[in-house]
C-alpha cells in the first residue's frame, strides 16, 4: 500500500486539488485508493460530498491514524491519499510520519518558494521521501514561463527533489471540481487531463523505484 502526504505550509497551493484529481484518476484506472481529510477546512471532503459516489471512499481526520491505514490495508487499498492543514504542525508531522512518499505542491513565487521550506525542513528530519510539484503555473509558451524557471532554480539551490513537469492553471482544473469530478472524468485528453496523467505516472515510477532500492538494501544486509 502506497501512502501519499499532500502537505505545505501555504495555504491555496494545492494540496486538496491534487489530491480531488489524482483520487479521481486512480479510482477511474481501478486503484483502489483511499482519500483521507485530515484539514479542518474540509476541500477534499466537499468535493468528495459533491462527487456523491462510492468508488473513492473517504476518511475525515486524523485521530487514530494508524488503526485507518491498517484499516485500508486490510480492506485492499492500493493507494492513500491524505490532505493535509497548512498550518496545524502535529497533524502534519503525525501524517508525514506515516507517509511513503510527501509531496509538496509549490506554485512558482517568491512567497510559495520561501513556505515550502517549513514541509522540507519537516520530511526531512523524519527522514521521509519528498517532492515538490510545481501547481498552477503560467501556461508554456514553447518554453517554461520565467516564474517556473525561478521556482525550480530555487529548489535546485536547495537540493530539494522537483516534478520535471508542471500542473498548469486551466479553468477545466477547478470546473471539474466544482462538478465532483477530476480533470480526467469532466475533461478526458484536454491538457489539464494529461499532466494530471504525467503526475500519477511520475509517481508510479518514484514507488517502483523506491521499492527496488528497498529490495536491494535488504539482499545486501
Amino acid at each position: 500500500m502506497n501512502v501519499v502526504v499532500f502537505a505545505s505550509r501555504k495555504g491555496g497551493s494545492g494540496k486538496s486539488t491534487l489530491a480531488a484529481h489524482l483520487g479521481s484518476y486512480m479510482a477511474e484506472n481501478a486503484r483502489p485508493t483511499l482519500l483521507i481529510e485530515a484539514d479542518p477546512q474540509g476541500s477534499l471532503a466537499l468535493w468528495h460530498w459533491v462527487r456523491g459516489s462510492q468508488d473513492l471512499p473517504l476518511h475525515v481526520g486524523t485521530k487514530h491514524l494508524a488503526a485507518t491505514l491498517a484499516k485500508a490495508r486490510r480492506a485492499g487499498a492500493e493507494w492513500v491519499l491524505i490532505d493535509t492543514p497548512p498550518n496545524a504542525e502535529a497533524p502534519v508531522a503525525e501524517a508525514i510520519w506515516h507517509a511513503d512518499l510527501v509531496v509538496i505542491p509549490m506554485r512558482p513565487g517568491l512567497f510559495d518558494v520561501d513556505a515550502v521550506q517549513a514541509t522540507i525542513k519537516m520530511c526531512r528530519e523524519l527522514k521521509k521521501p519528498y517532492a515538490v510539484v510545481i501547481n498552477a503555473a503560467p501556461a508554456k509558451n514553447g518554453s517554461e514561463d520565467p516564474t517556473v524557471m525561478d521556482a525550480r532554480g530555487a529548489m535546485q539551490a536547495l537540493d530539494v527533489p522537483t516534478w520535471s513537469g508542471q500542473i498548469t492553471h486551466r479553468p477545466e482544473l477547478s470546473l471539474s471540481l466544482a462538478h465532483g469530478s477530476g480533470v480526467n472524468e469532466f475533461s478526458a485528453g484536454s491538457a489539464g487531463s494529461e499532466e494530471i496523467g504525467s503526475l500519477w505516472r511520475a509517481l508510479t515510477r518514484s514507488f517502483e523505484a523506491m521499492k527496488a532500492m528497498s529490495g536491494t538494501q535488504a539482499q545486501s544486509a
